[in-house]
């Protein structure tokens, strides 16, 4: 069992940043992979950045080199740094972890979701 909770959203104008955090609390010693999903208003969920358990990255080509997914040593916390915001990332945003050393960005990968934190970019 994973339990996962997103924070750090907020409202920004565009070019501004906004790190995002997951805090992560498991039940078991089973490893990992952790991923970053976004869905706006009227639209699908979509897989922003993901991490496998060996530290291999993936990210969506709309936020490469804008966002950066990393965790801290004890991989109790996932982080998205999002930087030069712009108005098309405003979305809710949502921590997952799969329980595989290794994931995508397709939301059918993940079992176990935070609760979202809301991040809007004002132009």
């Amino acid at each position: 069992e994973v339990q996962l909770v997103e924070s750090g959203g907020g409202s920004v104008q565009s070019g501004g940043s906004l790190r995002l955090s997951c805090a992560v609390s498991t039940s078991t010693s089973s490893s990992y992979c952790m991923g970053w999903f976004r869905q706006a208003p009227g639209k699908e969920r979509e897989g922003v950045a993901s991490l496998d358990f060996d530290g291999s990255i993936k990210y969506v080509d709309s936020v490469k080199g804008r966002f950066t997914i990393s965790q801290d040593n004890a991989k109790s916390t996932l982080y998205l740094q999002m930087d030069s915001l712009k108005p098309e990332d405003t979305a809710m945003y949502y921590c997952a972890a799969h329980s595989h050393w290794s994931c995508g960005l397709g939301d059918d990968d993940y079992d176990y979701w935070g609760q979202g934190t809301q991040v809007t970019v004002s132009s």
